[in-house]
């Protein structure tokens, strides 16, 4: 038996042991790509599935798979939750794009959000991302502060554009400080393998990067940073515990006011289709404490934070060329949304090429 055919029948238990209880005002149900316990990505939504229950009480009932994986078993699993009995399910991961829109076409009456999506086929799917981007152009002004190599080393799930928006941003922070910073990129196609991206963290610190930034969900890259001597920036959560003396600050996920405000809407028949892309401002991206760095380098970073926050300062304002040296924006101006979320391009200063 497979783990989602595992985990689906323990799911319908729970469904069974809870049928006899007194029937809640709506139930929420979320679809995780990796495991809670990553302490990185799918943690963090969990979270906000914990602040749900603890803003709502009784009046809401929720349920979550885990470990769900793109293809086949997300869309039998977001069809499982339809059947089920949630009146919200939120998938949660970009893979789950497809299989969200087909099953929401055969079950109207259910709301369905999508994370970090862009397709909503029918009206009662809604989409949400955060504007990562932001925090990750702070991490690359303070990898430049502090880097003695010069070089970061950076490992990429999928060369999907918020992670190629990402890596672009880390590296425009970085070049605001050093021009000739480097990043070395690893992209290891996957979200959570912790194997896999120890692996690839081990190959950067040996090609000599003394700074190590992942876009993957398990806190190896963290371990394998702290156990050879160099510094890191978490993902999705705070990862100090695995790297007291090696985080730097980590992007924090906080998806918890999200949740809180669309569970709400269910609750009070206001739920509507929309598209939320929010990042400091709104609360959605958070700085961990900043740690492990002189006083002055966590001063620039709190300093670009809150510019970003206020609108003063937007990572994606020209001049900035693609890598093969073209225009992509002249100086003064600023990228769209559309062209952010469409991002599918090195910018200039990144010796790589993106998978195919």
């Amino acid at each position: 038996m497979n783990k989602l055919a595992t985990t689906l029948l323990a799911a319908g238990a729970a469904l069974a042991a809870t049928a006899t209880a007194q029937a809640a005002d709506a139930k929420a149900c979320w679809i995780y790509v990796g495991p809670i316990g990553d302490y990185g990505w799918s943690y963090q939504h969990h979270q906000g599935l914990l602040a749900v229950e603890e803003q709502f009480g009784d009046r809401v009932e929720t349920a979550y798979l885990e470990s769900v994986s793109e293809g086949a078993d997300a869309e039998r699993a977001i069809e499982r939750f339809a059947r089920s009995g949630c009146d919200i399910i939120f998938t949660t991961s970009f893979g789950f794009m497809d299989a969200t829109n087909k099953i929401a076409a055969r079950f109207p009456d259910v709301k369905f959000e999508h994370a970090t999506g862009y397709k909503r086929e029918s009206e009662n799917v809604a989409t949400y991302n955060s504007k990562f981007y932001q925090g990750r152009y702070v991490l690359g002004q303070i990898a430049a502060s502090v880097s003695e190599a010069g070089v970061a080393g950076y490992i990429g799930s999928f060369p999907i554009p918020e992670v190629v928006r990402g890596i672009n941003a880390f590296m425009l922070g970085a070049q605001s400080i050093n021009p000739d910073f480097e990043v070395k990129v690893v992209w290891v196609n996957t979200w959570f393998d912790p194997g896999r991206e120890s692996d690839a963290a081990k190959a950067l610190v040996d090609q000599g990067v003394d700074i190590m930034v992942q876009h993957t969900d398990s806190t190896a890259p963290m371990q394998v940073a702290a156990e050879r001597g160099i510094k890191a920036f978490g993902q999705a959560s705070d990862m100090f515990a695995f790297g007291e003396e090696t985080q730097l600050t980590s992007i924090v996920d906080d998806w918890a006011s999200y949740y809180i405000e669309r569970v709400g809407a269910v609750l009070d028949g206001t739920w509507e289709q929309h598209d939320v892309w929010g990042g400091l401002a709104e609360g959605h991206v958070v700085m961990a404490p900043y740690w492990n760095m002189p006083y002055d380098v966590a001063a620039m970073a709190t300093d670009t934070e809150k510019r970003i926050m206020v609108g003063d300062f937007e990572p994606f304002t020209g001049p900035i060329n693609k890598q093969d040296g073209t225009e992509w924006l002249a100086e003064g101006a600023t990228a769209s949304e559309g062209e952010l979320l469409g991002m599918n391009f090195y910018i200039e200063g990144i010796d790589d090429q993106l998978p195919e």
